[in-house]
Parts: structure tokens; C-alpha cells; sequence
């Protein structure tokens, strides 16, 4: 470590005791101000080591990283730990063991099919030998296997079989509104989002995007004439498409910042109420 980062180090960490007891005295009518002062301290110092990746990258962002990552692995470990294991597998294996971990005893009958698990997850332990390695590749494939399956089936239904279904549509009507004949819609007509006419565009707008969308991915024909117009459409169709998308994921994250922004000039810094 050279005498720059040195310096760095020292200054940062002078800022977060000074901060740590700042925070303390602050809170000092209330239960446990230490501990907390610490806590949000720590937030804030966690959130500018991430922040810090925007100048370039440095060793605060990558503690912040690995023990972002970390934390999270111990956490879900945990948590399969004592819900899996603890509160599915051990009430159906053992008597004795259900007693230790004060769970309730379901199992009827000594069932083989519930070490199964045990067996495999043994052998998924094996992958931290060198000798036995080779025995993790089989439960491996079986979860990779079973969960592909299952989630085959779940994503066929909700992104293919219902989005198919959703672009049958009446072109002329609505629920609210059934299709009467032209004298009707044009006495009745008007630019209401609920409207008949809204409606009708709508869906007919839908009914066009998918054609043309379909169009472009369409290659056993050349993309000439009004087949190759069709197709350009299709690409605005999914450039739009697209855009909404990421625009609609940007201002996730862009959320995500502003309470990360918040957290720091209200809760650390009091600047705003």
C-alpha cells in the first residue's frame, strides 16, 4: 500500500468517526444511539463507496461490492438453511433431530424418498473436494434439468400463450362499446380514452405491430415492395418497443438513486426535512 492511498485511507476513516460521533451525540436521548449513529454511518459510507465506482475503480468500491455479495450469500444461506432444511426436510427425516430444533415432527412412517434431497445435497458438496468433484455435475444437471422444465411451462403460458391470446381483439368494438354501425359511431363519436373510436385505433394499432413485427422476422421472403414496408415498420415497431422498455427500467434505477440521494442529504447529512 503506497503513502497516497495511505492518506486516503486515514481520511476517510477520520470522516467516518467523526461522523460515527456526531451522530451518536445526536441521538443521545435515545435508546441504543451508538449502535445506531454506527449503523448509519456505515449506510452512508457503504453508498458513497459504491457511488466512488463513477470516478473509476478503487479499493471502497470493491469492499462495498464484496460485501454487498457476501452478506447476501450468508443471508439466503441462512434463510434456506432454516426454511428448507430446518423447516421442510428435518420434521419428515428424524424424531430426535426435530426435537433439537424445536420443529414439529410430521413424518408418519420412515420414508425414503425424503433423503433423496439429503443424498443429492451431499453430493453437491462434493464440488469442494478435488477427488469427488466430478459427483456435483449430477444434481447439478437434475436442478438445471428440473428447473428448465418447470419454468419452460410457466414462461410458455405467461409470455407466449397469453400475449398471443391478447392480440385477438375485436377491430370494431369494444365491451363497452359494440359496433352498431357507422351511423352510430359517428353520433356517438368522441376523443375520450374510453372512447369507441380510442379504442378502435388502439386495437388496430396493436393488430398492424404485430403483423409487421412478425413481417421483419420473416426471411424466406425478400423484404421488397410493400412486404419490405411492412417490414420497416416492424423495426419501428420493436425500436419503440424496445425504447419503452429500457426507458421503463432506467426510471427504476433512476428511483433506486434518488433514495440513495435522499438517505444521504436527509437521514446523514440533515440538510433537507
Amino acid at each position: 500500500m503506497n503513502r497516497t492511498t495511505l492518506i486516503v485511507v486515514a481520511i476517510v476513516a477520520a470522516l467516518f468517526a467523526v461522523s460515527w460521533i456526531a451522530h451518536a451525540v445526536s441521538m443521545s436521548g435515545q435508546k441504543d444511539n451508538v449502535v445506531d449513529a454506527f449503523m448509519l454511518t456505515m449506510a452512508a459510507f457503504l453508498t458513497l463507496a459504491i457511488f466512488s465506482f463513477l470516478y473509476r475503480d478503487n479499493p471502497f468500491y470493491k469492499f462495498a461490492e464484496h460485501l454487498f455479495v457476501g452478506v447476501s450469500a450468508a443471508f439466503w444461506m441462512c434463510q434456506g438453511f432454516w426454511s428448507t432444511i430446518v423447516g421442510n426436510l428435518i420434521p419428515r427425516l428424524s424424531e430426535g433431530l426435530s426435537g433439537f430444533f424445536q420443529v414439529p415432527y410430521q413424518a408418519s412412517s420412515w420414508n425414503f424418498a425424503y433423503w433423496i434431497p439429503v443424498i443429492l445435497g451431499l453430493m453437491l458438496l462434493m464440488r469442494l473436494t478435488k477427488d469427488y468433484g466430478w459427483l456435483s455435475r449430477w444434481p447439478l444437471a437434475l436442478i438445471v434439468g428440473t428447473t428448465a422444465g418447470l419454468n419452460f411451462v410457466r414462461y410458455l403460458r405467461s409470455d407466449f400463450i397469453v400475449q398471443v391470446s391478447a392480440t385477438f381483439m375485436p377491430l370494431l368494438s369494444n365491451e363497452s362499446h359494440p359496433w352498431e354501425g357507422f351511423g352510430a359511431f359517428l353520433s356517438n363519436l368522441n376523443l375520450a380514452a374510453t372512447g369507441q373510436l380510442v379504442t378502435i385505433v388502439a386495437n388496430w394499432v396493436i393488430f398492424l405491430g404485430v403483423i409487421c413485427g412478425i413481417i421483419y422476422f420473416f426471411f424466406s421472403k425478400e423484404h421488397t415492395g410493400i412486404f419490405g414496408r411492412a417490414s420497416r415498420v416492424g423495426i419501428w415497431i420493436l425500436m419503440i418497443t424496445f425504447g419503452a422498455g429500457f426507458g421503463y427500467t432506467v426510471m427504476g434505477r433512476i428511483s433506486l438513486l434518488v433514495g440513495r440521494i435522499t438517505f444521504l442529504f436527509k437521514d446523514w447529512l440533515q440538510i433537507i426535512s
